[in-house]
């Protein structure tokens, strides 16, 4: 039998094994508690990357972990395949991107499998697969029908380089998320996810999952932004219809002076006067190539146009010029702003620099603001002034008694706004899936029917990089009749955002191969919510936010039973290196093949599970892999170096047990209890690993001479195997093998502690006097508190501190100290 630990022939030999036994395979079983264990799964770009490892292994030990805790677990994987990244290879390369989609699939799932995770390969799915998208457009097409899928047109976030449309979410510090191009608006006809109708519900249920970062429920809390306040009419001059703003500030009505519109609102051409229509439209075209969020962000300057119109107060009659604003957005509230200067700082910048009126409505007690002299807004708290009826009352009692008023004079009403809009999810790009929607002049928009599904992504395009989407320029697919009349009719050529494909891969993976519709009730309902769910962080109000929308949609249209998707949610850190996040452009990226050739799967799995816990940044080094390696080595080295002693040793009879041999077993039962607690409560990989560590330093240095060392030894070496097989399973399963067992570790079940076992002999207790160190004493465990103080006072060190001073009291504290003070 070989003695030399080679990692690459032991890694072979158990992935070998695993994959021809199916090992991971899941099925229902009502026997076992069910473990859905699921990462975010990847964009196939081409390669892994440490990222990917850690986050991988970190999934990879809880499954291994829960199953030999006797659990039914479900660890699936698949591919995130629809996108612009494959169409931009495509254009680069000349090639297709099913084609490079599909190679990069089949390198990386090679590459996912030398790591030994212990996925069940029969359930993956790629979203590009036919047989998964067609789905997806069954679900439009329901989504259709209940009115939860719609189209309108309305100025869009337009990425010119990606030459598409970007979701709220999808536009980071004003950047593609994709590109970091600025993104500028755009107006075009757009298919929307009417999220919004879920918004009370997705924001109540974040107080309903304790098992998610508190980060990422403010973060989607945040996001969702529901705020109540009321709607306010402003009779318009000249017009029959009034500006209609939301507000939470109703408290400050009198003080409005001015009105301010966003530049997309749909009245800002309508009231602009003739000798204002220029510059009107210049400045809603200035501000369309405008990025958003610099718009909103406190130090960016104010700018505005006056449209000519005038609107009036409902509370003072007071004549208000109507402005558009830069910093005013349609997203939230109206897209209309009745502008209180004297109490907004924004509103204030824009009236100092257009010479606008102010007017002071809440002062501060026992300081009089004079609106002459106010260098900023006053925000905080106060009391009512030039406010009619509502003079002297504190202003956040002013705000329910204005809104009563204004609501009982038919002016307003009290309402509940969210700052969350509908999911916009046309993208004018060809890698996705198409929207199953038929134009046709005669009866317009024609859902495809379902026997005509699925819409298939033409494989013969011609990519050339400009004009946007090739499927617009393809008359072979465009080109269709009309489902209804028959006449001649067009496609729709748009293709859902891929986030779509990532709000319900979790459940197609329940049943992957079933072929009858949408999703098998059965088989979700089993397997659903997913237990423990991984990924990165930058995905709080992205796909997290999504895939909770989407679970309800399913959940209402009858498809599944779970509310929420995910029951617990771990957000892993990222993995630095030279003070950076990885990433080519950096040229810090450490390649993982490289590192499994050198060092072998166990040792890669090792490292990014021990060098930090999976919430915090991994910092990369080099020596820390050397150190994984190593400690692999000793594991193998201690268990064949002591493979003649223990193969015929029997099970440890605790009672026949030497002092010395008790205390062997304790450090092990201890070290199974602490890794136990470690993985099972905490997710504290690291610490386990310290633990285990620990005692492989106590087996190394331990010399027993009894008869009964082997059966210790032995227990001991199976329970190192056992701790780590979750961590390094390659070489886990070929020392478990070694050592004799017949059951393949991946069958074995997790070691548990014995209580008696882990019960101390003596104790080590600090003797203090006045709360200083003096002394330390061992006992029996179990000795009682009096008899623990006697011992302290009587101790030789501690006498010569008692000579001529009175003893006051003695502390005891159980297990750790005596504090004698005296004085």
């Amino acid at each position: 039998m070989d003695q030399k630990y080679i990692p690459k022939e032991i890694e072979q030999k158990w992935q070998a094994v695993w994959e021809s036994e199916k090992t991971f395979k899941a099925f229902p079983d009502e026997r076992k508690q069910k473990y859905y264990l699921l990462e975010m799964f990847p964009y196939p770009s081409g390669r892994i990357h440490m990222g990917h490892v850690r986050n991988y292994s970190i999934g990879d030990v809880i499954g291994r972990f829960k199953r030999m805790r006797g659990f039914n677990v479900m660890h699936p994987m698949g591919w995130d395949a629809f996108g612009m990244p494959a169409e931009n290879a495509a254009i680069q390369n000349n090639s297709h991107p099913a084609t490079w989609t599909y190679e990069n699939i089949a390198y990386m799932r090679s590459q996912l499998k030398k790591m030994g995770f212990s996925y069940d390969w029969d359930r993956e799915l790629a979203t590009c697969d036919l047989e998964y998208y067609r789905w997806e457009q069954k679900l439009f097409l329901e989504m259709f029908t209940k009115g939860l899928a719609y189209k309108k047109t309305s100025f869009v976030n337009w990425c010119p380089k990606c030459e598409t449309v970007l979701a709220n979410e999808q536009v980071e510090d004003g950047g593609c998320w994709r590109c970091d191009t600025d993104v500028n608006q755009k107006e075009l006809d757009q298919w929307f996810f009417r999220i919004t109708d879920y918004a009370e519900e997705l924001l109540e249920n974040t107080s309903k999952l304790p098992g998610w970062p508190e980060r990422v429920l403010v973060m989607q809390r945040n996001w969702i932004g529901k705020s109540y306040g009321c709607e306010i009419d402003f009779p318009v001059e000249n017009s029959d219809t009034p500006l209609r703003v939301f507000t939470t500030r109703q408290d400050t009505v009198f003080g409005a002076t001015f009105m301010s519109l966003a530049p997309e609102h749909s009245r800002a051409v309508e009231l602009a006067t003739p000798e204002h229509r220029d510059a009107v439209a210049a400045f809603i075209d200035k501000i369309r190539k405008t990025d958003r969020i610099k718009r909103t962000a406190d130090d960016f300057e104010k700018e505005g146009v006056f449209t000519g119109s005038y609107c009036v107060n409902p509370l003072t009659g007071a004549r208000m010029p109507v402005f558009l604003a830069n910093f005013v957005l349609m997203d939230y509230g109206t897209g209309a702003v009745m502008a209180v200067p004297t109490h907004d700082q924004r509103d204030f910048e824009f009236a100092k620099k257009y010479d606008l009126p102010l007017k002071v409505v809440i002062q501060p007690e026992g300081v009089v603001l004079d609106p002459a002299t106010m260098t900023e807004a006053y925000t905080e708290a106060g009391i009512m002034t030039n406010s009619g009826q509502f003079d002297g009352m504190p202003n956040s009692d002013a705000k329910e008694s204005i809104a009563d008023f204004l609501q009982n004079q038919g002016r307003g009403s009290k309402t509940v706004n969210f700052r969350l809009r509908d999911w916009g999810i046309s993208r004018q790009r060809y890698w996705g899936n198409p929207i199953p929607v038929i134009y046709c002049e005669s009866c317009g928009v024609v859902a495809v029917p379902e026997q005509d599904l699925p819409v298939v992504l033409p494989k013969d395009v011609a990519f050339s990089g400009e004009g946007g989407s090739p499927l617009a320029q393809m008359e072979s697919f465009v080109a269709c009749s009309c489902p209804t009349c028959g006449k001649p009719a067009r496609r729709e050529t748009d293709t859902m955002d891929t986030f779509v494909q990532s709000s319900w891969y979790f459940l197609r993976y329940c049943c992957p191969d079933f072929k009858e519709g949408i999703l098998h009730r059965d088989s979700v309902d089993y397997w659903m919510s997913v237990d423990q769910y991984i990924g990165g962080i930058e995905h709080a109000v992205l796909h997290l936010l999504y895939a909770r929308f989407f679970t309800k949609v399913l959940r209402d249209l009858g498809h599944v039973s779970a509310d929420e998707p995910f029951t617990n949610l771990l957000t892993q850190g990222m993995v630095i290196k030279d003070g950076a996040k990885m990433s080519k452009s950096k040229g810090n990226v450490v390649d993982p093949d490289a590192l499994i050739t050198k060092y072998g799967a166990d040792t890669a799995r090792l490292f990014s599970l021990f060098a930090a816990p999976p919430e915090k940044d991994l910092d990369w080094n080099d020596q820390g892999v050397e150190g994984s390696f190593r400690f692999i080595g000793r594991i193998w080295k201690l268990v064949h170096d002591r493979l003649d002693m223990v193969k015929n040793a029997k099970t440890p009879d605790p009672g026949t047990l030497t002092s010395e041999e008790r205390a062997l077993r304790r450090a092990v039962h201890k070290t199974i209890r602490k890794v136990t607690e470690d993985v099972e409560d905490r997710f504290h990989f690291n610490t386990a690993i310290a633990a285990v560590m620990e005692l492989l330093n106590t087996l190394q240095v331990a010399e027993l001479a009894t008869a009964q060392f082997p059966a210790v030894m032995k227990e001991a070496l199976q329970s190192v195997i056992l701790l780590m097989a979750p961590f390094i399973p390659h070489v886990t399963e070929e020392l478990w093998q070694r050592l004799g067992s017949t059951v393949p570790l991946t069958h074995a079940a997790w070691p548990e502690y014995d209580e008696d076992a882990v019960i101390d002999e003596e104790m080590l207790i600090i003797v203090q006097v006045n709360g200083k160190l003096r002394s330390k004493i061992t006992a029996a465990a179990g000795t009682g508190e009096d008899e623990l103080k006697a011992c302290a006072l009587a101790d030789e060190k501690i006498k010569p501190f008692l000579d001529g001073v009175t003893v006051r009291k003695v502390i005891f504290v159980p297990g750790k100290l005596v504090n004698i003070v005296v004085g």
